[in-house]
């Protein structure tokens, strides 16, 4: 099944997920940018009706303002009280302001100019000719002449203008407000049309987006499962590769055992033999020797003592190489055997706390081979002056501990000293044991070996 590594998923992401992204992207710059030219056309829709508002109110009520004009004027030419024409003169004040404001608000509207140049015109005329009467009547008592002045229909006339001029102003304005309410209604229609098909695409982009995510979801799992069996196949690689060393190790350790075996047995038998011949011939020349012969005599007392070491050396090579004591008298003997040698070698002093056990050769060989190797180390790098050395027997198990109060060492730092520890756990492992080994800086070493009886027990 062909896989895909982790470059080739990266690319498969990137070439996959491009287009939704590139669509996504594009969904909401559609959707920003429809509702921006909506709410810009809207807030500028809303702006020239709420103007064209202001004109209309305006324009009403300019009308009105003329009106109370009118009205406070035809009152006072009536009556000729004065109380009547203070609404005339608030209005005419206010009939000024009204215009100029509305002036303004034309002067950029070259089409609706003429209606407020006439609406002004009339509006002046209006106002001169009700003025004119006003001061008719203040100068005057004899009601033909401001009668007359009414009469000529002059004030109607420019009434008229004025309605005129303003109905056309209105009529303006309001189709403006029409006109910019459509647009209002034009730019949310957008919007909503724009929204909805923003919508529309926003949901095939997530629907490409999950088909998409479901595909990855399908590769990542194909690539897990690949792992898988490729760690499983790399685990089993591992063991095999493993089982293989370890029983490449037993082999070795077994072979060295046999050639320490061979090798002792020969040195124990030729060199044993050659040693006695050597002293049965010093005892035959001293003892043929004549009188008088003390130098002679010295020497060769001299040549015993030296074959005497070669004795003891070849004893201390052989049981190193295989201690015979370990076959004749058992593990707790040859452990006092190896106590004792080491004591009197090294002079430190050594505690032997063991107890009979009854294990199997080979394992009473691995244990023996671990306290000598221990010892080993102590004497190399311990710096102690006392070792304790441990043996008992458990329920399900045996224990042998080597324990220290040298200066200890760093576990966790390889040294020359872990090669020995390596083939120690190596041994014990091959019993299905357990070894481990505390030490620190300044505080000893213990090396402790647990066995299990199943694998450690005679058959």
């Amino acid at each position: 099944m062909k896989t895909l590594r982790a470059p080739a998923i990266v690319e498969f992401l990137r070439s996959n997920y491009l287009f939704p992204l590139a669509l996504a992207l594009a969904v909401v710059a559609a959707l920003m940018a429809i509702n921006e030219l909506g709410f810009r056309q809207a807030n500028e829709a809303a702006l020239h009706a709420s103007e064209a508002q202001r004109k209309r109110a305006t324009i009403g009520l300019l009308l009105q303002q003329m009106l109370d004009a009118e009205t406070s004027q035809r009152g006072y030419l009536l009556t000729g009280q004065k109380r009547y024409l203070e609404p005339y003169n608030v209005a005419a004040g206010s009939v000024t302001i009204t215009l100029d404001k509305l002036r303004t608000e034309y002067l950029a509207e070259p089409k609706s100019l003429q209606a407020f140049a006439n609406l002004s015109r009339a509006i002046s005329r209006k106002m001169g000719e009700m003025d004119v009467s006003i001061k008719l009547r203040d100068v005057s008592f004899d009601a033909e002449k401001w009668l007359a002045v009414l009469e000529t229909g002059v004030g109607n006339a420019q009434m008229d203008i004025v309605r005129a001029s303003a109905t056309e102003l209105l009529g303006a304005a309001t189709a403006e407000m029409t006109d910019n309410f459509k647009k209002i209604h034009s730019s949310l229609d957008l919007s909503r049309i724009g929204i909805a098909l923003t919508a529309l695409l926003g949901v095939f982009a997530f629907y490409q987006y999950l088909r998409k995510t479901r595909e990855v979801e399908r590769l990542a799992q194909r690539e897990k499962m690949s792992l898988a069996s490729e760690a499983k196949r790399l685990d089993a690689l591992v063991h095999e590769r493993t089982d293989a060393l370890t029983e490449l190790a037993t082999h070795l350790q077994t072979v060295q055992e046999k050639e320490r075996e061979l090798l002792a047995r020969e040195l124990h038998d030729e060199l044993g033999a050659m040693l006695t011949a050597a002293k049965l011939d010093i005892a035959r020349t001293k003892g043929s020797l004549p009188p008088g012969s003390d130098k002679a005599i010295a020497r060769l007392a001299h040549l015993n003592e030296t074959i005497n070491e070669v004795v003891k050396l070849k004893r201390r090579i052989i049981e190193d190489l295989r201690p015979s004591s370990l076959s004749n008298l058992g593990l707790t003997a040859a452990l006092e055997v190896l106590a004792r040698d080491y004591r009197e070698r090294s002079e430190i002093a050594v505690t032997l706390n063991v107890e009979d056990v009854e294990l199997s050769d080979e394992a009473e060989l691995t244990i023996f081979r671990l306290v000598q190797e221990s010892l080993t180390n102590v004497t190399k790098y311990a710096k102690a002056s006392e070792v304790v050395i441990t043996l008992h027997e458990y329920s399900g198990h045996v224990e042998v501990s080597v324990s220290d109060n040298g200066q200890g060492f760093d576990v966790s730092a390889r040294t020359a000293s872990t090669h020995g520890l390596t083939g120690m756990r190596h041994r014990i492992g091959a019993l299905r044991g357990n070894l481990t080994v505390n030490s620190s800086p300044q505080t000893g070493t213990r090396i402790e070996a647990v066995i299990p009886k199943v694998a450690a027990i005679a058959t």
